[in-house]
């Protein structure tokens, strides 16, 4: 395919940046907050994958929707949220994107797009192919990207959507962050054949691509955007990338499952903000002092968000049955 070039100007590579190390930070503070009890139930941490999330959210539009897993807090940063909002929803309270009912595992942020992550293994994937059939009844010119695992793969759901989306040509990409794991097994010993080739047997154009590297997620991403918006879709996107933390934040000990060299090896020489960062300079994009800065800017925000989240009003007791289900129209209820 003709693709679209990436991003080319300082601010939109700043921005990338700054963005994979504001995930990071998140993840960091997260982190702490479940080990130090303050945080209920469990997390699940994308520090690693950064760059899928950048690399996608910053080609589309601000009204263009997302889809999200159990590991979705990177996927909500990167689709715009703040800081304050998401950690209030981690320890539900009140000011979160959710009123603290949400939580971790089922943040969303409408505002920007983000019609929320899910608990549920593949459990977004007809969410995001409704939103992509949506936008196609309506002819809003949104697309809609559908973030998933490679465990998810494995879901009947997914062939499912992806009939679906095939013979009504929606304008949604499917994007799989294959990070060699499904929970606790190697993805190979889970799934048979290729992956992309299932994709591909719907008749959907797929591609693969370095996760670990923003530009080239960006630079694909945004070629199946604006094929997507003139009716071309949908996609397929398999992104190798890695999760640096275990399944969720309570396993520890991943030595029965894989190991701490294999772990080591993507954080020393795969890291994807480390390797972008590096490239910053290189291009003298930015200097080694002004990564520098950024980075610390993120720390302080992300600790000041923390300390109004932990300061923060838990919701009324009243608003315990408040969004559960939809209001009973007045003439029925009459």
């Amino acid at each position: 395919m003709a693709r679209a070039t990436a991003k080319t100007n300082t601010e939109d590579y700043i921005r990338m940046y700054t963005q994979m190390v504001r995930i990071r930070a998140f993840e960091d503070n997260a982190n702490q907050l479940y080990l130090a009890a303050k945080m209920p139930g469990l997390t699940h941490m994308y520090s690693g994958q950064e760059a899928v999330a950048v690399g996608i959210c910053e080609a589309l539009e601000d009204d263009d929707r997302i889809t999200s897993t159990h590991r979705g807090h990177g996927h909500c940063v990167a689709k715009g949220a703040e800081f304050k909002q998401m950690f209030c929803e981690l320890l539900g309270k009140a000011e979160g994107y959710c009123r603290g009912k949400g939580g971790s595992m089922h943040i969303a942020d409408t505002s920007h797009g983000n019609l929320g992550a899910n608990a549920i293994v593949g459990g977004s994937m007809g969410i995001a192919t409704g939103a992509a059939l949506s936008a196609k009844l309506q002819k809003t010119g949104r697309i809609a990207v559908c973030f998933f695992g490679d465990g998810a793969t494995a879901q009947g759901l997914w062939y499912e959507v992806m009939n679906m989306a095939a013979l009504w040509k929606l304008p949604v990409i499917y994007a799989c962050e294959n990070n060699g794991y499904s929970e606790y097994t190697r993805t190979d010993e889970i799934a048979a054949g290729s992956i992309t080739a299932r994709a591909e047997a719907f008749g959907i154009e797929s591609f693969e691509v370095d996760g670990q590297d923003v530009l080239a997620v960006n630079e694909l991403a945004r070629g199946l955007v604006e094929r997507c918006r003139k009716g071309e879709g949908p996609f397929f996107v398999n992104l190798a990338t890695y999760r640096y933390h275990g399944h969720h934040v309570g396993d520890i000990n991943r030595d029965y499952y894989r190991s701490k060299d294999e772990e080591s090896e993507w954080k020393q020489h795969r890291d994807p903000i480390t390797n972008f960062g590096k490239w910053l300079e290189a291009q003298n994009i930015a200097s080694a002092e002004e990564l520098v800065g950024i980075n610390d800017a993120v720390r302080r925000e992300a600790e000041a968000a923390v300390a109004h989240a932990e300061a923060a009003a838990y919701p009324d007791v009243s608003e315990v049955d408040m969004h559960v289900h939809a209001g009973i129209p007045h003439a029925l209820s009459a």
